[in-house]
C-alpha cells in the first residue's frame, strides 16, 4: 500500500469494524488523503446495500479496502494484510504464546460480541421481529456483559499485562479490537465500571494519537 498504489478504503465512520482499520492504518503511519482515499458508505441511509456497493463488497458490509490487486474486506483480514505490508510495527507480539492470545481477545471481540450486537442485526430485531427498543437494550447488554466479563478476566490473568495495552508494552491487534468496542458500548451508556481493566487500557490508549485521530468524531 506505497503511493504509487491506488487505495480506497470504503468505511462509515461509527462502524467498530471500520474504526478498527483506522487504528491500524494509523499505527502503520499511513495518512488519509496521502496513503489512501477514504469513501464513507452511510449505514444509515442503508448504502452499503446498494448496487454501487455490493459491487466492491457483496456482502455489503465496511470496511472494505480496493487497491490495485483488488478488493478486500472483513477488517482482520485488512489489519493482517497491512501487518504483513509494513511490518516495521507489529500489531502482534513476537511470542508465539503471547500472539496466540493477542488474537484469542481480539477474536472474542470481532467474532463474538460484535457480530450480536451488529447494526444490521439490531435492525432485524426491530423491524422482522418486532423487538421494542427495551428489549433490543436487553439484548445489547446481555451479550457486551457475556463478552467483557470475559475480557476483564484475560486481562486479569495475563502476566503481560502492565495496565496500558492489553498484551505487552504496544499496541496490538486487541488493543485495536477493544478501543471501538468499548466506544459502542458508551454510546449507549453501558456501565464500564464493572471492568476497571478494561477501562485502563481505554482510557491509555485515548490519549495516542493512532487511536484519537481514528475516533469517529475526528472523521
Amino acid at each position: 500500500m506505497d503511493d504509487a498504489i491506488a487505495v480506497t478504503l470504503y468505511d462509515y465512520y461509527r462502524s467498530s469494524a471500520s474504526y478498527r482499520v483506522r487504528i491500524a492504518l494509523n499505527l502503520k503511519g499511513l495518512d488519509a488523503g496521502k496513503n489512501y482515499e477514504q469513501h464513507p458508505i452511510s449505514l444509515i441511509d442503508n448504502e452499503q446495500n446498494s448496487s454501487h456497493y455490493t459491487r466492491v463488497n457483496p456482502n455489503g458490509l465496511v470496511p472494505s479496502v480496493k487497491t490495485d490487486h483488488g478488493i478486500l474486506s472483513q477488517s482482520l483480514a485488512i489489519i493482517e494484510y497491512l501487518d504483513e505490508t509494513y511490518p516495521d510495527i507489529p500489531l502482534l507480539p513476537n511470542d508465539p504464546w503471547q500472539k496466540a492470545q493477542c488474537r484469542s481477545f481480539a477474536l472474542l471481540i470481532a467474532c463474538d460480541i460484535h457480530p450480536l450486537n451488529n447494526l444490521r442485526v439490531l435492525n432485524y430485531l426491530n423491524s422482522d421481529l418486532g423487538v421494542n427498543q427495551n428489549e433490543k437494550m436487553v439484548w445489547y447488554f446481555h451479550w457486551l456483559e457475556r463478552g467483557f466479563q470475559a475480557l476483564e478476566a484475560m486481562l486479569s490473568r495475563s502476566p503481560s499485562f502492565e495496565q496500558t495495552f492489553c498484551f505487552g508494552n504496544h499496541a496490538t491487534l486487541a488493543d485495536i479490537c477493544l478501543i471501538p468496542q468499548i466506544y459502542n458500548a458508551k454510546r449507549f451508556d453501558f456501565d464500564m465500571t464493572k471492568y476497571p481493566n478494561l477501562s485502563l487500557v481505554d482510557q491509555h490508549c485515548q490519549q495516542i494519537d493512532a487511536f484519537k485521530h481514528a475516533h469517529p468524531n475526528q472523521q
